[in-house]
């Protein structure tokens, strides 16, 4: 008995913690049916083939893991509609050595976005359609090649979590 009283006293500062944080569960308001959104391969206008590709997929990955949104082929059908463009990815050098030329590169994406409910376009934070990730450099040009594009991918799924958030601020059922 005297074990879990102790168990749980050391469990109240971290149940605390997380409390006064601001932390909480996410509760979407209960519907008969989820709101239907259309997710648009996006243009891209990047000089990474393909990346178009990876940010539409990480946004159609995140409505279906959330479940606050139903996922729709037909734009028709939506009551969402969003498209967009990869309009730029860069790449910079982050940190440098007198010994070896670059020890890690920056990578950084902008998106434009076009949130379509029927007859109306709704505005978006452009600044929460911007993100970087840093990656190692290596002298082994495959390496390096990898630890850019899992980079990429981290962006493509931090944004698309970003945008989820900003469809269901700005566009509520």
């Amino acid at each position: 008995m005297a074990r879990r009283g102790l168990s749980l006293l050391s469990l109240l500062p971290i149940l605390l913690a997380l409390t006064g944080c601001g932390y909480a569960l996410v509760d979407y308001p209960e519907r008969d049916e989820a709101i239907a959104i259309a997710v648009q391969t996006f243009e891209n206008e990047s000089y990474e083939p393909g990346y178009e590709i990876v940010v539409a997929d990480a946004l159609r990955r995140e409505v279906a893991r959330r479940g606050a949104m139903r996922l729709v082929n037909d734009a028709g059908a939506a009551e969402i509609l969003l498209r967009g463009r990869v309009a730029d990815i860069a790449t910079s050098g982050r940190s440098f050595s007198s010994v070896v030329s670059t020890l890690e590169f920056a990578v950084g994406v902008s998106l434009d976005l076009e949130l379509i409910r029927p007859g109306t376009e709704i505005g978006i934070d452009r600044r929460a359609l911007r993100a970087r990730e840093s990656y190692l450099a290596s002298a082994d040009i495959e390496v390096e090649r990898k630890n850019r594009e899992e980079a990429l991918r981290k962006i493509a799924v931090m944004l698309a979590t970003r945008i989820h958030d900003l469809i269901w601020e700005v566009a509520p059922p």
